[in-house]
């Protein structure tokens, strides 16, 4: 009794541990620009898709789309889940560097920054339990240092 009372818990200690090391963001996600929000208006994208592959303690994001101005996007960095600044390389984004920490597998926050400006906002990513959403909330300042948020619905 007392051995498979061990195994047992050995089981639970390796799913746990499989489970903390889960990432549910993976994958091809694509903003549905209709569902978002951008305060202050209007919603500075017209279209955005963000392709997430797993790397060794982190993500490599690779960004493409198109700002409402016309401006192409095509940009990615290679994040540690530590919250360590990673260099984003590329055009079309308002910051240069993206921190992210991994809370559990469906979870994440994340600051970005513009090291030369004021662009700085945080916030939280969340992947619903279905899998088939994925929701990004920030609050912070825009390039012009004024008051932003952000609410980008991605769908797989």
């Amino acid at each position: 009794m007392r051995r498979m009372f061990t195994q047992a818990l050995v089981v639970l200690a390796i799913a746990a541990v499989t489970a903390w090391g889960a990432d549910n963001s993976l994958g091809v996600w694509k903003v549905n620009i209709a569902k978002s929000k951008y305060t202050p208006a209007p919603m500075p994208l017209k279209s955005y898709t963000a392709v997430r592959e797993a790397v060794p303690g982190g993500v490599k994001v690779t960004l493409t789309g198109e700002r409402t101005d016309g401006t192409a996007i095509n940009a990615s960095y290679t994040a540690k889940y530590d919250g360590s600044p990673a260099a984003v390389s590329g055009v079309g984004t308002p910051y240069d560097t993206m921190a992210i920490k991994q809370v559990d597998a469906n979870t994440f926050t994340y600051e970005a920054q513009q090291t030369s400006g004021k662009y700085r906002p945080s916030g939280r990513t969340v992947v619903s339990k279905d899998g088939k959403t994925m929701t990004t909330t920030a609050k912070g300042t825009d390039a012009d240092g004024k008051a932003m948020t952000l609410i980008l619905i991605y769908e797989k």
